[in-house]
């Protein structure tokens, strides 16, 4: 793979979706000097999320951590309910909820506005690239950049090959990641989960199969794998800090690919989902305040 200098940096980049993931990814990238489009439907969920963004800044700008004013890094956020904003950047990153028809719809509207030089990615956490791609005619220019969240706080993009990804678009993507600051890890198999949520998921799984069959309650759950394998949050904190309906999406997506009783959604995830408990952003899921604990 080529030096991180080897490619010219990315100078605009579009991301698709106003929601969590996609706020967090147009506030790193802004925040590395790259202007952002950040595309959304809905006119309100995109000024909401530019006003997240403006929060978050101003708590990084005063603990030291951003190298400029807040205003200066929040002026390279563009907001748009335009789809053809798309043309005018170098890279698109899809960050819309887990629904592949979704996502495939999105990217053949995006591949005919796009120009064919545009790089095309998608922040899915479970659905195979290669099924992606498929929707366009650049399936070579396409590859999965899988960010984690909380963006600003988390290193890790996992850079993803698809079934058709060029060399030339895995170095590119790679020398993007670093560019804005972030560690790549790269994904050589198109399988689905990658990396990172094949194993959460099968030990957030597991950890929701104990709660079910009432071995151990969900306090003691994650203090056991906080304190005896040093984990910094426990699997079921980490379960409602995603967002319970999110990890179901997850699940859902990884047993459509590829059935595996170990990444199957357990049944009292379902129930949670079903009865609005979806974790931090509603006030409970595993934990009533949905709050680590000390």
């Amino acid at each position: 793979m080529s030096s991180p200098g080897s490619h010219p940096n990315i100078r605009q980049v579009f991301v698709a979706g106003a929601g969590i993931m996609g706020g967090g990814i147009a506030q790193v990238v802004a925040a590395a000097g790259v202007s952002v489009t950040l595309y959304d439907v809905n006119a309100d969920a995109v000024r909401g999320t530019v006003e997240k963004i403006r929060w978050s800044l101003g708590k990084l700008h005063a603990r030291g951590q951003l190298a400029e004013p807040v205003d200066t890094v929040l002026a390279r956020v563009q907001p748009a309910t335009d789809l053809a904003a798309a043309a005018h950047a170098q890279l698109v990153i899809e960050a819309v909820p887990e629904r592949e028809s979704l996502k495939r719809e999105l990217f053949t509207r995006l591949d005919v506005l796009c120009p064919p030089e545009v790089l095309f990615a998608s922040n899915t956490s479970a659905i195979p690239i290669t099924q992606l791609a498929s929707a366009t005619r650049r399936p070579e220019q396409f590859c999965g950049l899988h960010f984690f969240n909380p963006v600003p706080m988390l290193a890790l993009v996992e850079v993803v090959r698809g079934a058709a990804t060029s060399d030339a678009t895995i170095e590119r993507a790679t020398s993007f990641v670093r560019q804005i600051g972030k560690e790549p890890v790269l994904v050589r198999r198109d399988q689905t989960g990658f990396i990172v949520n094949r194993i959460l998921g099968a030990a957030i799984g597991e950890a929701i199969r104990l709660l079910e069959s009432g071995q151990a309650d969900a306090a003691d759950i994650d203090k056991a794998m906080r304190l005896g394998c040093a984990w910094k949050m426990g699997p079921l904190e980490t379960a409602d800090l995603a967002g319970l309906d999110v990890l179901l999406h997850m699940y859902e997506a990884m047993q459509q690919h590829e059935p595996n009783p170990v990444l199957a959604p357990p049944a009292l995830l379902q129930q949670l989902v079903a009865s609005g408990r979806l974790g931090r952003k509603s006030g409970g899921g595993f934990h009533p305040a949905a709050r680590p604990t000390a």
